[in-house]
């Protein structure tokens, strides 16, 4: 007689499995609930990448999200052992899942070794860190690549129970070992031994799935991922029998209560685990890295006190620009900058001014070229007066509104250029003094002409017709497959006549868009007021950086700060200028001292010469010089607006262009 109960999966491999899991966020939990299933595990091989955006998709969804994640542990020695060869010694398997803020805390912490300190091909970790931070996690024994299955289809049966003893001292009450169903012979054979097994040692069963694909058609599309990683072609892959099998989809309740009717209690520890693990990602705080003011000052008070010295410092620049009465316009200055200061304060941003500004004249002081400001921080006042932009926000009528905003609470986006050749020793200088620090995780997905190209290599089909094919992809951005076969009538016709390519698109329209590989963002640095793996767990850079498992607006999500510090090339050429002049011409280039209205220069802006100025030396730009003529600043301002590809779609360039040449009224 079958048994009537929810089933939950335990053991899922989503697109952040990296080349391993063939499955999509969005699309997992959509089939789960498709399924009628309740909660569902999401467990990505050596890492949580995905964590935070699968938790608000089933959320979303109204799933339960439970996530944790396969971790690889020595079987023998400590993290820094290389060599694994011996026979008591291998990488063995083990599922972590989150029970509570102690175990994702102490997830974020071992995940984050495993990388930083015991990477040896993969993310490792030993057993006696392990046992360190166990506690909050649920543990299931990892199957096939588990210690203990692995020894018991070895006749190991001695050193499995001293793997059991460990795992169940090391998880008191949470560590289950695990039933799978995929259709292998090696499986039926290790699952004949592990029942008794867990019989006579009192441990506790679960029926688990290694899901790395949605449907079982995805079978091959998967396959194919294994090959874009290993480098083989899928015939040298399907070849590879032992672990081949066509079953790791996201089977239904039903499907479950089949292969596993025999043992029911391995089924409903399932929904026993799910209901033991409740953690929620809801905290609404902000932490700030924490800036010390001079002692006995409060750090608000130090920020007022800091804007307004930096103001009159500022004000024997402004004065002599001022039309008008100099006095009324200082007091105008001064109005707005309490305006400012009296939203800064109240929404806690106090710390964030003054951590920017210190390390902006820090790399001032190192002669590190730094920019004037650029994007909605150059609409603050108090940013001007702290020395953090060099943009005078009052004769533009700059918002500060667009930069903070009480009515909508957010935080503040400051994109601060560097020196690209200099950057690391600001971001160096900043680890030094705030401690806490991590550059950002980015992704990349597999767009369309890579993965065709990628796909083409895996079926061995020749280089040139798979490179003839992906060419008729048009060059648009972020167009997917499926808008290059509408667009390109070429391109159906190859797939409806030619079987060859038609597996290769089809192969491709179901990878389309997988996360293909981890790298750092350009410019997002993390500062906290404590350690990191407290929020998140930490990831190695290409160059040994340390970088944050969740990408840019998963960082934001979860409370942590990011101050954005960009490597411009534009300052190092001007660097580079400054000191060809001293050296040719003797004469002391200040760059900010430079006047906005040298006729000269808008004669060369008008014939086009826009190479190498920033913003302005794209074909496209350098056409609209010559057509506006401009010969004031605030012409260079209108243009850099209007080249995006809404205005220049709409017609409004070539109506501001006419009215600015007197060719269309001005209304």
């Amino acid at each position: 007689m079958g048994v009537n109960v929810d089933f939950v999966h335990l053991h899922v491999h989503s697109q952040y499995s990296l080349l391993e899991g063939a499955i999509t966020l969005e699309a997992l939990c959509g089939r789960v609930r498709e399924l009628g299933m309740k909660a569902c595990a999401l467990t990505d091989a050596g890492n949580m990448f995905g964590a935070l955006e699968f938790y608000e998709k089933a959320k979303a969804a109204g799933i339960k999200p439970v996530f944790g994640a396969e971790v690889y542990y020595l079987t023998g020695g400590g993290i820094e052992t290389r060599d694994v060869k011996r026979k008591d010694h291998f990488l063995a398997n083990l599922i972590l899942l989150v029970q509570n803020k102690t175990g994702y805390q102490n997830l974020c912490r071992l995940l984050s070794i495993a990388h930083l300190e015991g990477f040896y091909y993969k993310p490792r970790l030993d057993k006696e860190i392990l046992k360190k931070h166990s506690e909050g996690l649920i543990a299931l024994s990892g199957t096939m690549h588990g210690e203990i299955h692995r020894r018991l289809s070895k006749n190991e049966v001695e050193q499995a129970k001293e793997a059991v003893a460990y795992l169940r001292e090391t998880f008191p009450d949470r560590f289950y070992l695990e039933l799978q169903d995929h259709g292998l012979a090696l499986e039926k054979k290790v699952q004949d031994m592990v029942l008794p097994f867990a019989k006579e040692h009192g441990v506790p069963l679960v029926a688990s799935n290694d899901c790395k694909y949605l449907k079982k058609e995805d079978h091959v599309a998967h396959l194919a991922l294994q090959c874009i990683q290993s480098g083989r072609t899928l015939q040298e892959e399907e070849e590879r029998a032992e672990f081949l099998s066509e079953q790791r989809y996201l089977k239904s309740p039903k499907e479950i209560e089949q292969s596993f009717s025999f043992i029911s209690e391995a089924i409903e520890n399932t929904v026993k685990i799910s209901e033991q693990c409740d953690f929620a990602f809801n905290d609404k705080n902000y932490y700030f890295p924490k800036y010390a003011p001079p002692e006995g000052e409060d750090l608000d008070a130090y920020l007022r006190r800091r804007s307004y010295e930096g103001f009159e410092a500022r004000w024997k620049e402004i004065e002599p620009r001022v039309k008008g009465d100099p006095e009324k316009a200082k007091q105008a200055y001064l109005e707005r900058l309490k305006v400012e200061l009296d939203i800064i304060v109240p929404m806690g941003f106090s710390g964030y001014f003054l951590i920017v500004s210190d390390f902006i004249t820090y790399a001032k002081d190192q002669k590190i070229p730094v920019g004037p400001g650029r994007g909605s921080a150059a609409g603050s006042l108090v940013a001007y007066c702290l020395k953090i932009t060099d943009i005078d926000p009052i004769p533009y009528d700059l918002l500060f509104e667009r930069f903070l905003n009480p009515e909508r609470i957010s935080m503040p986006d400051m994109d601060i250029d560097f020196c690209m050749n200099r950057r690391d020793e600001v971001i160096k200088y900043v680890r030094g003094k705030y401690g806490h620090v991590s550059q950002i995780i980015t992704f990349g997905k597999m767009k369309a002409k890579a993965v065709l190209r990628d796909v083409g290599r895996v079926l061995d089909m020749p280089y040139g017709d798979v490179d003839k094919i992906a060419k008729l992809v048009p060059n648009t951005l972020n167009i997917t497959l499926e808008e290059a076969l509408k667009q390109e009538p070429r391109l159906q016709e190859m797939e409806k006549s030619d079987a060859q390519v038609k597996r290769l698109m089809q192969i491709a329209r179901s990878l389309e868009g997988l996360t293909r590989h981890a790298s750092m963002h350009a410019a997002g640095v993390v500062i906290a007021d404590r350690p990191l793996t407290e929020f998140c767990p930490l990831y190695k850079g290409p160059d040994n950086e340390v970088i944050t498992q969740f990408d840019m607006k998963g960082v934001e999500k979860i409370g942590l700060v990011k101050f954005d510090f960009l490597g411009l090339k534009t300052l190092t050429v001007l660097e580079v200028a400054v000191k060809i002049v001293k050296r040719t011409r003797g004469i002391d280039l200040k760059l900010n001292e430079i006047p906005l209205d040298d006729p000269k220069v808008y004669q060369s802006l008008c014939a086009g010469d826009g190479l190498g100025i920033f913003q302005l030396e794209s074909s496209g730009m350098r056409d609209l010089l010559v057509r506006l003529k401009p010969n004031c600043f605030e012409d260079i301002v209108a243009l850099v607006a209007l080249y995006r590809p809404g205005p220049l779609g709409s017609g409004m360039v070539d109506d501001f262009i006419n009215r600015k040449h007197g060719k269309t009224e001005i209304t």
